[in-house]
């Protein structure tokens, strides 16, 4: 009897030191998934000590581990799985196995995606409000500062210290964001970025799948994306597949020698290759080489690594990363940095990836060129010669931002002044879908709008009025409407992030509010506000076609119409009283028709002549 118990007491005892190791020692990322999509294929990263040597094994119905692969690290394994399309709400075990014992085990949960909501892109019906939330709102000052993260003060004296704006603050003035009349939001990167220092701008991330502490938390953003789609607001997610931040997790322990781009010379704590960032080899038939490598393979800057899309492992990780954050915030956009910087095939498959789950989604790619034949070239649908496709949906207008800038600034001359705009939309012919195009004034890596129209509110407003009509989406920067500069320093990217007045408590100007602004300030309000609205259900706008009038003493005319609307917009940059001889549009066939100023409710009559009184922008629709 006493052997019996003994060795009862031994099996027990053996069992007990083979049970699995802590589960929050195991990082697998994506941290869940769903079933029901297209592709049933689903690669996880798993890490933990020594787990590379170990054997995972699964056993649930419908979930099947097809391989697995070690990396050079013995601290990964990548787990490929396939899920059947039977397979609903359903959580696993995951175990790993060394000489018969099991060392790790992990809970892995697959979620059943929510068909009730309808992933929906942007369009030319839509207006973008651009936010950079460190400096727009501060909606919960308990989440401003961590003592576990390496920049841990609250220096909004600083431009480029966190000042403690976060989604809560956005939450908070949605209603504002919405009565302005945007019916979408980009907000620059959201996820964890614990950098330790100018960690606010977020473009350096630490972790792919964590919002930053600062900002909030999942559930928060979860919160601000449900909040925005009710009051119809889309949101658009900012994200980065070409770099990571230097202090992201796995950069202390890499799994390939290949993971990021001149890893040798990281790890050896060599000079690093910044990018020469000649975007043009990507499109250049004589490029060589050289150029082509470094401009994809050198790091955007020295903080900044630069990730590896040719390794098969990170490709998969980029991709899944953006279904993740697609399906779990119910995303109608993706706006993608450095468009032009990561491997040009890798950003193809992952573009071609997310439509093939989503088709109508939409995303845009940051081409920083004036050359519109560079930003077509990344257009889906473009008749590439070399016969490159990118599945991309819209691409960003710097040519027509540029040609806005130019047109308005530069005196009147044969070749400069309202005629550069003019030329800049005349390019429309090259583009594969010129309404794919998101376009905008200026951005949170450029000098305010403010300050490049000097400071003078009727040049502002006369970019906008172009803006809002053209065949584009419309993108406007946080604060452009209460006049927002950096006047005083050009070209200083804290400065051009400045804090929106009212987001802060201590503030004693309210843009939100009106309390404190002046009367400019509250006039370009309440003219971006007529305008957005007015182009909410002004069917010609978002859907007409585009005539324009060359540009004639000072005068440029663009129409929108169609069947049932035609709106005419006038800029003048005479600055005494013009007679416009209307005879010059007989072929809009207006005569006797009146016409309705959208700004200031005024009726005319389209006769022989119309008296421009100053300098701006004149909005008209023909009255139905």
């Amino acid at each position: 009897m006493k052997t019996r118990i003994f060795l009862l007491l031994f099996c027990l005892f053996l069992s007990g030191i083979s049970f699995a190791q802590d589960t929050s020692e195991i990082r697998v990322e994506p941290p869940h998934w769903w079933s029901g999509f297209s592709n049933p294929k689903l690669q996880l990263l798993v890490h933990a000590k020594t787990i590379g040597k170990m054997r995972p094994v699964i056993a649930h119905k419908g979930i099947d581990l097809v391989e697995y692969h070690q990396a050079k690290s013995p601290n990964y394994l990548f787990l490929d799985l396939h899920i059947d399309s039977s397979v609903t709400s359903t959580t696993f075990t995951i175990n790993f196995e060394e000489n018969g014992r099991i060392k790790y085990t992990t809970r892995y949960a697959i979620k059943s995606r929510n068909k009730n909501i309808d992933i929906k892109g942007f369009d030319t019906s839509d207006a973008i409000y651009l936010i950079t939330p460190d400096r727009f709102a501060n909606g919960d000052p308990l989440n401003d500062q961590f003592e576990s993260m390496r920049e841990t003060t609250l220096q909004r004296g600083d431009h480029y210290g966190r000042h403690g704006g976060d989604i809560r603050g956005i939450i908070d003035h949605l209603d504002y964001i919405a009565n302005l009349g945007f019916t979408a939001i980009w907000s620059t990167p959201l996820l964890t970025n614990d950098m330790p220092k100018q960690s606010y701008h977020g473009y350096a991330m630490t972790d792919y799948y964590a919002v930053d502490p600062r900002f909030g938390d999942l559930e928060t953003y979860k919160e601000f994306a449900q909040k925005a789609r009710s009051k119809g607001i889309k949101i658009i997610m900012d994200q980065v597949a070409n770099h990571c931040g230097v202090h992201h997790w796995w950069m202390e322990d890499l799994p390939f020698e290949d993971w990021v781009n001149q890893q040798d010379r990281f790890e050896n704590k060599q000079e690093l290759r910044s990018s020469n960032h000649r975007r043009t080899t990507n499109q250049d038939p004589y490029a060589s080489r050289y150029d082509k490598k470094a401009m994809s393979e050198g790091w955007f800057v020295a903080e900044m690594p630069d990730l590896n899309q040719r390794n098969p492992y990170m490709a998969n990780y980029i991709i899944q990363n953006s279904l993740w954050w697609i399906e779990t915030l119910h995303l109608s956009g993706i706006r993608q940095d450095t468009y032009p910087y990561p491997d040009k095939t890798f950003m193809a498959k992952w573009a071609k990836s997310i439509m093939a789950e989503y088709p109508n989604f939409s995303i845009v790619g940051e081409e920083w060129s004036y050359n519109p034949l560079l930003v077509g070239y990344w257009q889906d649908g473009n008749k590439n010669k070399d016969g490159y496709r990118s599945h991309l949906t819209h691409t960003m207008d710097f040519p027509i931002q540029e040609a806005l800038r130019k047109g308005i600034m530069h005196e009147e001359a044969w070749d400069t002044g309202l005629i550069e705009i003019y030329e800049a939309i005349a390019n429309d012919f090259g583009y594969a879908a010129p309404e794919k195009i998101v376009a905008f004034l200026d951005n949170h890596d450029m000098d305010r709008a403010f300050t490049q129209y000097n400071e003078q509110a009727v040049n502002l407003k006369m970019a906008l009025g172009v803006l809002l009509l053209l065949p584009r989406v419309p993108q406007v920067y946080y604060g452009t409407e209460v006049l927002i500069e950096n006047t005083a320093q050009p070209g200083d990217h804290g400065l051009i992030r400045t804090d929106f007045p009212g987001g802060w408590a201590t503030d004693t100007v309210n843009g939100f509010t009106q309390k404190g602004l002046n009367a400019e300030q509250i006039d370009m309000q309440n003219f971006i506000q007529k305008l957005l609205h007015y182009r909410k259900q002004s069917t010609a706008i978002q859907q007409g076609e585009l005539i324009h009038f060359a540009p004639f003493e000072g005068i440029y005319t663009l129409v929108r119409r169609n069947a049932d609307e035609t709106v005419v917009l006038f800029l003048n940059k005479n600055t005494s009283p013009y007679a416009i001889d209307l005879e010059r549009f007989e072929e809009l066939q207006l005569d006797g028709k009146t016409m309705i100023n959208v700004l200031t409710e005024e009726e005319i009559e389209w006769s022989t002549e119309l008296i421009l009184p100053k300098k701006g922008v004149y909005f008209y629709r023909l009255k139905n």
